[in-house]
């Protein structure tokens, strides 16, 4: 037989790692979609960091730490109902009535409550919520206040804020860890709203004495919070 020649490469040398460059792009290109989804697709208010602009800067850090006033005084459902309400403008004015009314940071509260104010239009104050739980999850902030879980458990110090933020991700596992280990977050609910409230000793077994004492056994069925 005559010599045969050697069949041309029809395919240049670097399509040797074409699959491979094909499967990098595949990957960063779904990693990028799910990241993007996860991203845009959860609520900002479920977001740690989450910092929304108010309609009125109040200052948690002035009102709290400085001028001593209590949580309940504004959040007057907590220990009642299941949800923790945002103060009314009513529950504002009792004090602006009397203290920095002319101030341009109050202009908003002086449409929605002050008859005597020009611009007055009877709206209420169009507070951002901070913290909200997605709709299928059912939270009762009585049911943890009474029994001796404190706000910065879930919020942080927010008598440290300026500008409220979420501290916690409240996501399921962050509240399933609690849970099964309520020891460190349990104090005396007479001090719920003390930040500044420390454990005498070790906060687990101070914890679990308080556990003991008042029976409290935190259920982890799904059923407790998905209805």
């Amino acid at each position: 037989l005559p010599d045969s020649k050697p069949m041309a490469n029809f395919f240049p040398r670097w399509t040797n790692i074409l699959p491979l460059k094909i499967a990098v792009c595949l990957g960063v290109a779904g990693a990028g979609v799910v990241v993007g989804f996860t991203y845009y697709a959860t609520p900002k208010a479920q977001r740690v960091g989450y910092q929304p602009s108010q309609p009125i800067p109040y200052d948690h850090q002035l009102h709290v730490n400085q001028l001593g006033m209590d949580c309940r005084y504004c959040h007057s459902f907590v220990e009642h109902a299941g949800h923790a309400n945002v103060p009314s403008a009513s529950t504002c004015w009792n004090c602006h009535q009397h203290i920095r009314k002319d101030s341009e940071k109050l202009k908003p509260l002086r449409r929605a409550f002050d008859t005597e104010y020009a611009d007055f239009d009877g709206e209420p104050i169009k507070w951002v919520r901070v913290h909200q739980s997605p709709d299928y999850v059912f939270f009762n902030h009585s049911a943890h206040v009474n029994r001796g879980v404190s706000c910065s458990s879930c919020h942080g110090k927010v008598n440290e804020m300026e500008v409220v933020y979420q501290a916690e991700s409240h996501s399921m596992g962050w509240c399933l860890d609690c849970h099964r280990n309520p020891e460190p977050n349990l104090r005396p609910p007479s001090e719920v709203t003390n930040m500044d409230w420390k454990a005498p000793g070790d906060p687990q077994e101070y914890g679990a004495m308080l556990r003991a004492q008042n029976n409290l056994n935190p259920p982890t069925d799904c059923s407790t919070c998905h209805r």
